[in-house]
């Protein structure tokens, strides 16, 4: 079995073949939500489905998200990071063509789950990959690396759905997602080396499953780094839900404009991401983290303080959340690179456990933004400002006094 462990730092640019498939796998899943959203209005017309109903194929996708991603771990640790991987591929791609050929709302959710348990597949095990192939330091480059290729999607994913939706047909946004999972199933088949030795694994017994999801629960680093990267995710999951209503309708910025606001803010976090893996060159991750951390508390404290007194302009709001999204750029790949960094053995089931805990933190946030919904910025910036709170928090309470 062809294995390298270990990637030279020359190696980590954006010209690394790997890299870049790595990065289009990940994106694969988020850019099934992003592109699909122009959609909906035409999907509930063409499928004679009441308003609204359309947001329910959604919340399917964050659930199959949000178990799938339990199931690759310890698969990928078992058999291997190519096999699972092209398993999910290749469920990725018959989910959406299902959906592309489906006759009602009830259908597309059923195939919005099973699209999501497919696509999750590239979430985990690209994760796991870095880590086989990296050490700490290097695989929070790459992950930053991967960020510029990621955070294209939420930039040109609406763009590109919205123009789908209106020269062909809703239809043909999941074609066009189908065979962009076919070409990552070819590249991944002829191009992606296995990096995992599985000849001393043992087998994959539930039991083992349970009680090695239960030591990872446990272990005070791999919680402390899950829950500060999480808690920051979290926070830009809650600009994400509350944004259109308080741009859209509270200052009423057209609807149209609104896309520029939301790639504003995908660039600024790129740009960090960036300035990260140059800085990473001279300076541990762990240190880069702990020194990032206070700043989407503290941007989210200011924000907060503006809604309550009332002097939050349209201005300030936009630099705050400017700050707060691009900070994320320092946090995630640090993050993630230190919570995987002592489990190379058992990277898989460490980066599924590590994802599906964020993405819950991130899914309650964005809901909580939703229920506390009252008309201002009120909701949106406390719940920026708690997320931001937890990061810094989890980093103090758990990670520091381990040192």
């Amino acid at each position: 079995m062809k294995k390298n462990n270990s990637v030279p730092p020359s190696t980590l640019s954006l010209l690394s073949g790997w890299l870049l498939l790595l990065g289009a796998l990940t994106g694969l899943a988020p850019l099934s939500i992003d592109m699909y959203l122009p959609g909906f209005p035409a999907i509930e017309k063409s499928l004679l489905a009441h308003a609204g109903s359309a947001e329910l194929t959604l919340a399917s996708y964050f659930v199959g998200l949000a178990l799938g991603q339990l199931f690759y771990g310890p698969l990928s640790d078992r058999f291997g990071r190519r096999l699972p991987l092209m398993v999910g591929l290749v469920i990725y791609i018959i989910a959406s063509i299902g959906c592309a050929f489906t006759g009602s709302i009830p259908e597309l959710i059923i195939w919005r789950f099973l699209q999501a348990l497919g696509g999750c597949a590239g979430m985990v095990i690209t994760l796991a990959i870095i880590r086989d192939r990296c050490s700490a330091n290097d695989a929070a480059r790459a992950l930053s690396m991967l960020m510029l290729v990621m955070g294209l999607a939420p930039i040109l994913a609406p763009l590109v759905g919205g123009w789908i939706v209106t020269v062909f047909d809703w239809r043909a946004l999941f074609i066009t997602l189908a065979i962009a999972g076919s070409v990552g199933l070819v590249a991944v088949y002829f191009h992606l080396e296995e990096t995992h030795d599985v000849r001393n694994e043992p087998p994959l017994v539930f039991t083992r499953i349970l009680r090695d999801y239960g030591r990872l629960l446990i272990d005070r680093s791999f919680i402390g780094y899950t829950l500060s990267g999480g808690f920051a995710r979290a926070g830009m999951f809650a600009y994400i839900a509350g944004s259109p209503f308080v741009f859209i309708e509270y200052y009423q910025i057209p609807a149209q404009h609104y896309g520029w606001i939301f790639g504003a803010n995908a660039a600024g976090l790129i740009l960090f991401s960036q300035i990260n893996a140059w800085r990473l060159k001279k300076h541990d991750a762990t240190v880069l983290l702990s020194r990032a951390l206070w700043l989407p508390g503290g941007i989210g404290i200011a924000l907060l303080a503006l809604s309550l007194t009332g002097h939050i302009t349209l201005p300030l709001l936009l630099t705050g959340i400017f700050c707060f999204v691009a900070s994320i750029g320092y946090i995630g790949p640090n993050s993630s690179a230190a919570t995987l960094a002592t489990h190379g053995q058992q990277a898989g089931t460490a980066s599924a456990l590590m994802g599906s805990l964020q993405f819950c933190l991130a899914t309650l946030a964005g809901g909580l933004v939703n229920l506390l919904h009252d008309g201002s910025t009120f909701p949106m910036a406390m719940v920026m400002a708690g997320c931001g709170i937890g990061a810094w928090l989890s980093h103090r309470l758990i990670i520091t006094t381990l040192r």
